[in-house]
This record gives structure tokens, sequence and C-alpha cells, in this order.
């Protein structure tokens, strides 16, 4: 039972460590207002790794989230700057979100054109035609009803965090205990025997790319009720962020293994180093630095795990 969780109980020591380290060296960190601000600057990551995961169990990947992220996050300030509600202006962010992931998921399930050049070709695209139409401006004069959807910062907070949580728990319940879950494992880790007892793997993919969009879509609004105004760049590096923190959480890359609770706590260790560095009296330009190490590492690990088990039938013939 360890030895199956051994990737999630390393990223988790790591997390303790760290946050015994701050607790001695700088308490300060453990503030409620400070533990609010990282919550909402990473509950975006958090929503979009959920559907990065099961991409990434497919064996595909999708670094376009970024620019989808960004015109979602336009489209629903524009929404509700056009008077729309903003449980409106939300779904038409969802609706945007799904309908790119859409075109991600019908060239790469059906096409069979393969993702890496797929969303790199839409990530530049969507990114260049976002700066084209809105000439770089951000998306201003916003409907005071837009920021925090209406309610105080402390009631939103709570509100997404409880959003959240469900949805954590919700794709986790669904990856261990529905069909739809397995048919996503059996996808990334033998697709011609998943085609061989029925399961439709063009169809798998496709599905998991456009909820993977829809997703994006959400994040991109609870993102970007939190300011005035609306940057058209943003969600730069956002992809990086979101597949270094499922790589992190033992994702195998190739597809078929990888853990939501995994996922959970790479997003919570990467989100958590920038502002540890600064609590520490590092330098901040170590944060990327570090993060690299991290991903090095852990995937370092998922490879060095994947010979060991590949080896391992060889090794039991042998003797």
């Amino acid at each position: 039972m360890i030895k199956a969780h051994i990737r999630e109980l390393s990223v988790a020591l790591t997390i303790l460590l760290l946050m015994i380290a701050l607790a001695l060296i700088a308490p300060g960190y453990f503030s409620r207002q400070n533990l609010a601000d990282l919550f909402l600057a990473n509950a975006p990551v958090m929503i979009i790794a959920l559907g990065m995961t099961l991409i990434i169990l497919t064996g595909q990947i999708d670094i376009s989230v970024g620019s989808v992220f960004a015109i979602c996050s336009v489209v629903a300030g524009l929404s509700s700057r056009l008077g729309a509600p903003t449980l409106i202006s939300a779904a038409t962010a969802c609706l945007t979100g799904a309908a790119c992931g859409a075109l991600n998921g019908a060239l790469v399930g059906y096409l069979r054109i393969p993702s890496i050049v797929v969303t790199l070709a839409t990530m530049v695209a969507l990114r260049d035609a976002l700066r084209w139409q809105t000439q770089g401006s951000w998306i201003g004069n916003l409907p005071a009803s837009f920021q925090w959807m209406g309610f105080t910062q402390a009631t939103y907070t709570a509100i997404t965090f409880s959003g959240v949580t469900v949805l954590v728990l919700l794709t986790a319940w669904s990856l261990r205990f529905l069909s739809v879950g397995r048919a996503v494992f059996a996808t990334g880790s033998n697709p011609q025997a998943a085609r061989i007892i029925g399961i439709d793997t063009n169809r798998v993919t496709f599905s998991v790319f456009t909820l993977t969009g829809a997703l994006t879509g959400l994040a991109a609004m609870l993102n970007s009720v939190r300011f005035n105004q609306i940057p058209s760049n943003s969600g730069l590096g956002l992809e990086m962020k979101v597949i270094a923190a499922v790589a992190v959480g033992g994702a195998a890359i190739t597809g078929g293994y990888a853990a939501i609770l995994g996922t959970v706590l790479g997003v919570v260790l990467l989100g958590s180093i920038g502002t540890a560095l600064t609590f520490l009296g590092v330098s901040a330009y170590w944060e990327k630095a570090i993060q690299g190490a991290i991903i090095l590492g852990a995937i370092t690990l998922n490879i060095l795990g994947s010979h060991r088990e590949k080896n391992a039938p060889i090794k039991a013939l042998a003797r």
C-alpha cells in the first residue's frame, strides 16, 4: 500500500518539511490573509490541473491552456461588461473553453495529430489572435457585481474553496469508481487493448480535452473576478505550472498512471515556493530554479520507476 503511493508520500514529506521550516523561521506565512491569497492565486492552477491529469492519463498533453485561459478571461469580462449576469458570464467562459478544448480534442482524437503539435499550434494561434483582436488593451469598466461575483472577499474565498474541494473529490471518485474513469486509464495504458474491449479511445481523448477546456474557462472566471481589470495577456506560463504540478504529483508523462491526490500535492508544493522564499528572506529569482529542480527530480524518479516496473518481470523469470 505504501509502495503504491510512494510518489505522493515523497511530495507530502517535502511539503511538511517546508511548512516546518516556515513555522520556525517565518510564522507570519500562516496568517489568514496570506493563506487566503495563496489559495486564490493557486485555485485556477488546481482546477486546470485536474483536467490536465486526465489528459496526461490518456498519454496526451495540452500546452494551449494558458492561451485558452486568456481568451476565456477576456470573454468573461466582455460578457459582464455587456450586462450579462455573473453566472451567465461564467457559463460563457466555460463554453468558450470547452469549444477550444473540443478543437484540440477533435484534431488529436479523430485526426490522430500528435497532441504536442496540435496544442503548440493552438497556443500560438489563439494567443496571437487575442492580441490582434484586443490590441493589447485590458478589459476595464467592469460592473461592481463582477468583482468577487458580488460577494465579499471572505465569502467568495469560502465558496471557492468549497467548490474546488468538491471538484477534486468528484474527479478522484469518478476515476476510481466510474466506468468513464476506467476508460481513461485504459486509453493511456494500452490503447489497442482498450479498443479491443470496446472502448472508443478517440471519444475518450476528445472528451478529456473538451472537459479540460471547460475547466480552464471556469478557472479563468474565478481568477478574473479578483480584479477590476482583466489583462489580455493573462495566463502566460500557466501551462508550465499546470503540467509541472501534475508531473511532480507522480503522473507518468507517457500516460496510464496518475493520482488526483498527487496532483493536489504538486499544486500545493509548487504554489507555495514563491511566497515561502519571500518569507524566508531568499531572493524570489530562485523560485524558477527551485521549481525546475523539483520538476526534473520528479520526472527522473518517474522514469526510474517505469524502468524498474518493466524490468521486474525479466528479473522474476531469471530467478
